[in-house]
């Protein structure tokens, strides 16, 4: 089975039918709320925003645009969630998926620490256990078997593929491409591609990488020079302030509408099939996340997917659905 670690090769991306054209997916980690300063822990967290999926919801919609619901263990086990998305998710205006916490999915049996925080880490039959646990929730509340993952904390490991190619799992969407997460013990993925591509063909297994591109005069060297930056966060900062270099993943959280146009705009140049954005779901009610202290942050970050969703339009990049991924694939 192979390691979803690996780093693949060109001939191992997806291609997808001509008529497909450059596409985009909104995927939200749908998740509980937690203090980020503090220590990860079992039972310290909050399921207060969950009403405001709805609003989020409706604004997709209206937007002509189903979001990618990735839901973990405490929030696919809330009624209250089932309440605010089952009837859109069963009509096909959203879709489901799954998102392992491990330090909060059953079985609890590892110790809560930052490294068994990356599922990937955990012994092959515990991160099995705890997929099947949470996967099986998901289909029992919401009437759908979910057919794409992302791995709580990007944390992928060597048995991952072959836990999601038991359970029907189509597609992966784990890799932060350009991210590296090794210092806590997590995955690096500074090398691993934008594109899709195969993580195993014969089980139909693919990887959707979030996208993260490089701006700036120096973005062909991006991928080398960036990585060692890591001590000198200034200097980071310096080269993108002088349009040198900068790094960009598509998020409203952290990054503004311009810089997230100017990451598009690469993306498209580059010939990038499928954009893959995301936010954590706290960030829909203020003060829960780092990205939104109140409700003038809240208005901004809808104004942000209002403006992005333009330039897309704009520029002829269409959303997606996952089911419309899984046939647009060329076998």
């Amino acid at each position: 089975m192979p390691n979803m670690l690996d780093v693949p090769r060109s001939p191992d991306f997806v291609r997808f039918h001509a008529d497909f054209g450059q596409r985009f997916i909104v995927t939200v980690d749908t998740e509980e709320e937690f203090d980020w300063s503090k220590p990860l822990d079992r039972s310290g967290h909050g399921l207060s925003h969950v009403p405001r999926l709805g609003k989020f919801q409706q604004f997709c919609e209206g937007c002509g645009v189903v979001p990618v619901y990735l839901i973990d263990f405490p929030v696919a086990s809330d009624p209250l969630t089932v309440e605010v998305l089952g009837e859109a998710i069963k009509a096909g205006r959203a879709e489901v998926g799954v998102q392992l916490h491990p330090w909060v999915s059953p079985p609890h049996t590892e110790q809560v620490n930052e490294f068994n925080s990356f599922a990937g880490n955990l012994e092959p039959e515990l991160e099995r256990a705890k997929f099947n646990k949470l996967r099986d929730t998901i289909e029992d509340a919401f009437g759908v078997p979910p057919r794409i993952y992302r791995a709580g904390r990007y944390g992928l490991g060597p048995a991952t593929a072959g836990i999601l190619s038991e359970t029907g799992i189509a597609f992966d969407t784990s890799v932060r491409s350009r991210f590296d997460y090794s210092g806590g013990g997590g995955p690096d993925y500074r090398q691993h591609p934008l594109r899709p591509y195969w993580i195993d063909r014969a089980a139909g297994l693919i990887e959707l990488p979030l996208t993260t591109v490089f701006w700036g005069v120096l973005r062909q060297q991006g991928d080398w020079i960036y990585p060692r930056l890591w001590r000198a966060p200034a200097m980071r900062g310096v080269l993108s302030r002088l349009g040198m270099l900068e790094r960009i993943p598509l998020t409203p959280e952290g990054v503004s509408a311009d810089e997230a146009i100017k990451g598009i705009d690469i993306a498209i140049d580059e010939g990038l099939p499928l954009l893959v954005f995301s936010f954590h779901s706290p960030s829909l009610r203020p003060g829960l996340t780092p990205y939104v202290h109140d409700e003038d942050d809240l208005d901004s970050f809808y104004d942000w997917w209002r403006r992005i969703f333009t330039y897309l339009e704009r520029r002829n990049v269409r959303p997606a659905m996952v089911s419309e991924l899984m046939s647009a694939v060329e076998i």
